[in-house]
């Protein structure tokens, strides 16, 4: 079960693709966090929610909101991924301890070992104001995370 709405959003320091650090309470009392898990790089409905947000990067990671990726894979085969799609937001490698953020978001699929599709909206006082779970092979609807974000921006 996804943490619920109106938690305090645990902490992380997580790489990049770059290999630089990344620690969400760095954003608190800065910016809204939109932070989506998915399973793997390279692979097609990833590849196709994450290609979304790159097309709405302006709506996504702007002034008022950070938008945070992450799954299992390395920081390097996030650069690789990143390059070759040409993705200018943080990919994050929740590597090492394995899963470990998917775990305390519980996102994470202990029997196939990476986190499932969960989206997380983070307000500027690091409270959880909207949380979505959405089974494999399903896309998720970035209209959706739009929605989320307006209501967290008006209050």
């Amino acid at each position: 079960m996804p943490i619920e709405v109106g938690a305090v959003a645990p902490d992380f320091v997580l790489k990049d693709q770059n290999n630089q650090r990344v620690r969400l309470t760095d954003l608190r009392g800065r910016k809204i966090v939109l932070l989506v898990f998915y399973p793997l790089a390279f692979t097609g409905t990833c590849q196709g929610e994450l290609g979304g947000l790159q097309a709405g990067l302006d709506e996504f990671s702007n002034d008022e909101v950070q938008v945070l990726t992450v799954s299992v894979d390395t920081s390097y085969s996030h650069r690789v991924w990143a390059d070759r799609e040409g993705y200018d937001f943080p990919l994050l490698a929740d590597f090492w301890p394995h899963g470990a953020v998917a775990q305390a978001y519980g996102v994470f699929d202990a029997e196939r070992g990476y986190a499932n599709r969960g989206t997380f909206v983070i307000d500027k006082a690091g409270i959880v104001r909207f949380s979505e779970l959405i089974g494999p092979g399903e896309s998720r609807d970035l209209d959706v995370w739009r929605a989320a974000l307006a209501e967290v921006r008006a209050g």
